[in-house]
């Protein structure tokens, strides 16, 4: 069945009315975590009891515990050997991300937790799959070449999770998790969560999911605790936009997405040059350099992330304020997800997105996935009289050069005026906005019983 609800924070229950391990209930109390988000109050009653389970929702909303408890209590109420959990998931930083919730809710139990995924050496990774693991979380590359040299061992896998299955699909891992798939067993749980349902992500439910139980949590639509808003600046204005932002917009720690890594690495070499706190997380750059990068942001050592759409999906940094697009994203979904990294756990955000006159398509498709017209944002005179112009390398100081390659950073024609007067005469609210059925308790039966570019410090007062 499908089960459609509203943000309604009142229906909301308790943990304690899912009969968890009381080590599990010891954890959920030292994490913090003080009532089931909507996914985890509609997805843990029937992954508790060994069904099924589609999850679609919106990044941000609590998925990892959704699936990370039924899993933990099930290891618990039956321990055997492993490993019998296995969730397979699209990127190293999402990877390392689950891996960390599963410790922090398992630090009160023996459960061991692995983690695979390319770009570091395989010898840790390999160890730790030797010492006898419960859970493996694993991207697909890794996993396979240690399944194929006989490292992997998932005889008796009892529990498979999918996680961010239409980046999964994005990025061409279909190959890759149908081999995975025919390697399990075939008797076990399946879990699958996505921020969007595409025919192709319905396809691949209909073939691993027996009698799912569908939570669906408005996944077409961004939070609703996110105030959106579209700036008209050409590319020659775009850096001078970014950095009024970051200084008068109540900024206070925020991730500016761009279609290339190299663009990103030039707009984070300027931000830092100007005084701001800001890192490049691109694809390029070693694991450890983005280990570093995600590490200081989360701290709090940098206060801009700028970064392609390798950061769009997944990563729960709980306290970005806002979003910037300095590149229009590509399509709705990639929209959804870049936003997806504000506003979340009910918390506030800003979206804003810098728009060029060739810009009109790709915005239009935006707000109609918005299902409304997104407010112009007041762009200063100053920026607003930047002439257009052919697109140059944000790298670039003025002056000339050739444009970089890719994304807006293309060569593009001399435009004529009229830009600047639309934007003049438009204004947005700069405020953020406040977003937007308990089910009885569990039923006693469980159902199967098996299944870096560094920058000096923030010039910004209160930064």
């Amino acid at each position: 069945m499908i089960i459609t609800i509203p943000f309604d924070s009142s229906a909301i229950g308790a943990f304690a009315d899912f009969d968890l391990d009381s080590r599990l209930e010891r954890a959920i109390h030292a994490a913090g975590y003080s009532e089931p988000r909507p996914i985890q109050d509609l997805a843990l009653g029937p992954a508790l009891d060994g069904d099924d389970v589609l999850g679609l929702a919106q990044t941000g909303t609590g998925k990892t515990a959704a699936f990370a408890l039924p899993i933990l209590d099930h290891l618990l109420w039956r321990p055997r050997p492993g490993p019998r959990a296995l969730i397979v998931a699209p990127t190293r930083e999402l990877a390392l991300q689950i891996h960390g919730e599963f410790e922090r809710l398992a630090r009160f139990t023996s459960i061991r937790v692995a983690c695979l995924f390319g770009g570091v050496s395989e010898k840790p990774q390999i160890r730790a799959l030797r010492e006898s693991v419960d859970v493996i979380v694993a991207c697909p590359g890794r996993l396979l070449d240690l399944m194929g040299r006989g490292f992997v061992n998932v005889e008796g896998l009892e529990i498979l999770v999918l996680d961010e299955a239409d980046h999964m699909l994005d990025m061409g891992f279909l190959p890759s998790i149908r081999r995975i798939l025919r390697a399990l067993p075939s008797e076990r749980q399946n879990l699958l969560f996505s921020a969007t349902m595409s025919a192709e992500i319905r396809e691949l439910a209909d073939k691993i999911l027996r009698r799912p139980h569908v939570v669906e949590l408005n996944h077409s639509k961004p939070a609703e605790t996110i105030d959106h808003a579209l700036y008209d600046v050409e590319e020659g204005g775009k850096m001078a936009m970014l950095e009024h932002l970051l200084v008068h917009d109540d900024f206070h720690s925020g991730i500016v997405f761009l279609r290339t890594k190299r663009r990103a690495r030039q707009v984070a070499k300027r931000l830092a040059a100007a005084g701001h706190r800001a890192v490049a997380l691109q694809g390029n750059m070693s694991q450890n350099a983005r280990d570093r990068a995600m590490g200081g942001f989360r701290a709090g050592e940098y206060d801009v992330l700028v970064a392609t759409d390798i950061a769009a999906r997944g990563i729960d940094v709980a306290h970005v304020s806002h979003v910037i697009n300095y590149d229009v994203p590509n399509t709705p979904d990639a929209y959804t997800h870049r936003i997806g990294r504000t506003g979340r756990g009910e918390n506030l955000g800003r979206a804003f997105t810098f728009v060029q006159r060739d810009d009109a398509t790709a915005v239009r498709a935006i707000e109609k996935r918005l299902g409304e017209v997104i407010d112009r944002g007041v762009v200063p005179s100053a920026i607003a009289a930047i002439p257009p112009k052919r697109a140059a390398s944000p790298g670039r100081r003025q002056g000339g050069g050739r444009a970089s390659a890719g994304g807006d950073g293309r060569r593009r024609s001399a435009r004529g005026g009229g830009q600047s007067g639309r934007r003049g005469g438009v204004r947005v609210g700069a405020g953020g906005s406040a977003g937007p059925s308990r089910r009885g308790s569990r039923p006693g039966g469980r159902g199967r019983a098996e299944g870096m570019i560094g920058a000096r410090p923030s010039a910004r007062s209160g930064q």
